[in-house]
């Protein structure tokens, strides 16, 4: 039996005890409470993939990019200016730049365009991760370089003063025309004031030609080299905002677009063997939370139920609106200028029979996405038996990007892809289903009555 003292020493020691324990617990959870919750909800914490964006930068987005970039690493960005299509592309050509240059890409985030900004907001309302998009642990995985998005490097762009920057001007070289860089939001909304030097003429891939905008990788790359970039440097143009005259920086080394590039032909991305694309482009898949939206959406047109497996089905996709620009003379009616329904119902047709005839799939359905507002085409593509996705309340639901990102997944998600020739959202769905899905494709002409006849 313990006697009454040592009861009350035990129980002091107790209280003593709980006091400390609670103590510790409490600063455990104060100082390191996301350690905690992965002890205790997920196990021990997983080992930091090698390529993880936090090993490339000082830590969190600060004020300026300059303060969280390592000082032993070089870095490249470029800055979008088209349509979502375009600065995809151009986001492959800037990865496919940093690979064959040593570099760690800094890739911006997506602005609306004019596309989008018809009906909504301004430019810096809803800005796009390409980590919301594209599945980027995998990309970095297939590529084998580390990717950095710039929300991760720079705090957020609307907010403090604006940081200068020295960049090489593309812009002017192979548009021929001087001036300026290219337009683009991406500076504004980065809260950059940039000073540009002009790049040597010989960047272009066909010096001279007034009508092809292209230029080289490899004349570029061989500017993020000491010998070639001091050898071309020319006095640079003070920046716009600060009037700061500033030489290309070399830490992290920019150009004001990448869009047009190649490595031997114009248009090069198109073409089975453009490096950009094998090296980069096929890799860059989407997220499985939009691969999982476009499959509802898919079932929805379907009817099918949730769960079941989607069939097989030629995805179409279907450009007008300001393709009206580019119709040949003295055909600028829509009726004349775009191709009919018929033309893509004869490559639909070619293709399921091509379909069945090499691999046995039966692609009965047909899904059509379109920027075509006019009910009545609208209602041809229903007689035709074949299906739209229904967006009507996409962009109140989802938002502003949503309906575009849907359309482009189940355009690559098609067992066969029928496309508007000379549209980059064609194009690049027809690249998908090429190397995702070996699928064929082809493209519907257009431009004149019986462009598409063959």
């Amino acid at each position: 039996m313990f006697t009454r003292a040592q009861l009350v020493s035990a129980i002091r020691l107790v209280a003593v005890a709980s006091v400390a324990c609670s103590g510790l617990f409490l600063v455990w959870q104060l100082e390191i409470p996301q350690n905690f919750h992965l002890w205790t909800h997920n196990g021990p914490p997983a080992e930091l993939d090698a390529l993880d964006s936090s090993r490339f930068l000082r830590g969190r987005p600060t004020v300026t990019v300059k303060e969280n970039l390592l000082p032993d690493a070089k870095y490249l960005t470029s800055f979008g200016s088209g349509g979502w299509s375009n600065d995809v592309i151009a986001d492959i050509n800037l990865i496919y730049l940093a690979m064959i240059t040593e570099r760690i890409p800094l890739i911006p985030v997506f602005l609306p365009s004019h596309h989008l900004l018809n009906s909504y907001g301004y430019a810096g309302e809803d800005p796009l991760r390409f980590s919301e998009v594209f599945d980027l642990p995998y990309l970095r995985n297939a590529t084998g370089i580390p990717i950095v998005e710039w929300d991760q490097v720079k705090a957020n762009g609307l907010v403090g003063e604006r940081e200068t920057l020295g960049c090489w001007h593309v812009w002017p070289v192979t548009e021929n025309e001087g001036g300026g860089p290219r337009p683009s939001f991406m500076p504004w909304y980065l809260k950059l004031d940039i000073s540009y030097t002009t790049a040597p003429d010989w960047i272009k891939l066909k010096p001279g030609n007034e009508n092809d905008r292209t230029s080289t990788f490899w004349s570029l790359a061989s500017l993020a080299f000491p010998t070639t970039r001091n050898a071309n440097l020319v006095p640079p143009y003070p920046s716009p905002k600060t009037n700061v005259s500033l030489q290309p920086d070399e830490h992290l080394l920019c150009f004001d677009d990448l869009y047009y590039m190649a490595v031997r032909e114009t248009d090069e991305l198109e073409q089975d063997y453009s490096p950009a694309w094998r090296f980069v482009g096929q890799h860059m898949r989407w997220t499985p939370y939009i691969q999982n939206l476009a499959t509802d959406y898919l079932r929805k047109a379907f009817d099918i139920h949730d769960g079941e497996d989607v069939p097989p089905y030629i995805a179409v996709h279907v450009r007008h609106n300001d393709f009206i620009h580019w119709c040949e003379e003295g055909f600028e009616e829509p009726e004349q200028c775009f191709a009919p329904l018929d033309a893509f119902a004869r490559r639909v047709g070619e293709m399921q029979h091509e379909l069945r005839l090499k691999t046995g799939v039966d692609a009965q359905y047909v899904v059509v996405t379109s920027d075509e507002k006019n009910a009545t085409w609208w209602e041809g593509v229903r007689e035709l038996g074949w299906v739209r996705l229904d967006h009507s309340a996409t962009k109140e639901r989802l938002g502003m990007w949503f309906p575009i990102l849907i359309d482009a997944v189940v355009q690559s998600m098609g067992a066969g892809f029928v496309g508007t020739a000379r549209s980059t959202v064609s194009m690049l769905a027809g690249k998908r289903v090429q190397s995702w899905r070996d699928g064929p494709t082809a493209m519907v002409k257009w431009g004149k009555p019986g462009a598409d006849d063959h």
